[in-house]
């Protein structure tokens, strides 16, 4: 498989898959959501199964009309029937992807996290990952976590590090290049995630997650500019040419994505990894763009 670079490459990529994706909306009842599903049709990438909650709009049936056979509408009696609904639907293996439409997160997520009907399994971690084109960087860079884990313990930080290297391996890298995010390089006892770091970089050494470079701490520059490795004089495959920065915590995560979208023009997809399928759970803030990129990361799928 051909690394994919940038988001056209992962839509190409869908297109090229024997069948498509089916897709779980509960509350598809908004023109963003309604963006996602006609684009989505219209590219060929995904088919759907769409739960409201009695107050779509007219729109929705329309789209419906126009893709039958590709796009089905589930009435439900309100939101938490519908979050439900759609969870039980992805749970049942009808839907290979669940995703968010008007209502709130946390109805949403309350299905997803239910013990018995949800999608969590016991021992596995919700975390969330960010994929970004980034005007600047030549490919796309993997980042986490800027919106579940506020600080993660080592097995957080595991969970985070398996996730995100399977997805690289789905964009097509072989050999990920994770990078372990901090403001300086060195470690120290005041900050508890470098003492984490190493122990995630004992643990690569062991072959824990396969054929991967993990290297940190070290700072984002460091990360993403080789110029900025040399002048350090760090000789690292991952200093400047990371394909995934790990963040100590959901401040500087959540600070990060902030920035280079609005700043930098970045372009961004993100889903929740952990449960037993991809969950999109966009922000109101996010571009229609965003949300469509989200859609298309999480059909890309990952292994739980």
């Amino acid at each position: 498989m051909n690394t994919i670079l940038d988001f056209n490459g992962l839509m190409d990529c869908l297109r090229s898959m024997p069948e498509r994706r089916k897709v779980a909306i509960a509350c598809p009842n908004d023109s963003h959501t309604e963006y996602v599903i006609e684009r989505a049709l219209n590219d060929g990438i995904a088919d759907f199964l769409l739960v409201t909650d009695g107050h779509n709009r007219p729109e929705l049936d329309s789209i419906i009309e126009r893709f039958k056979g590709h796009a089905e509408k589930i009435v439900t009696s309100s939101p938490d029937d519908a979050a439900r609904k759609a969870v039980s639907l992805v749970r049942q293996k009808h839907a290979d992807v669940l995703m968010k439409g008007t209502l709130n997160t946390d109805n949403l997520l309350r299905a997803v996290l239910d013990k018995e009907c949800g999608l969590l399994e016991p021992g596995h971690v919700l975390s969330h990952i960010t994929v970004t084109k980034i005007p600047s960087y030549d490919k796309l860079l993997l980042f986490s976590d800027a919106a579940v884990i506020p600080r993660p313990t080592l097995e957080q930080f595991e969970s985070i590090v398996s996730y995100g290297v399977e997805i690289c391996r789905r964009l097509g890298k072989d050999t990920p290049r994770v990078a372990l995010i901090h403001c300086t390089e060195k470690v120290n006892e005041k900050f508890p995630h470098t003492l984490s770091y190493e122990s995630l970089k004992r643990k690569v050494a062991e072959g824990c997650f396969g054929d991967v470079f993990i290297d940190g701490p070290m700072d984002v520059k460091t990360a993403c500019d080789k110029e900025s490795g040399i002048i350090k004089g760090i000789d690292s495959p991952v200093v400047g040419n990371a394909d995934m920065l790990v963040f100590p915590n959901i401040e500087s995560g959540n600070v990060f994505y902030k920035t280079i979208t609005l700043f930098a023009g970045a372009e961004t997809a993100g889903m929740l990894c952990g449960t037993t399928a991809p969950v999109v759970v966009a922000s109101r803030a996010d571009s229609n763009e965003s949300k469509y990129y989200s859609l298309t990361l999480a059909c890309l799928g990952y292994n739980s």
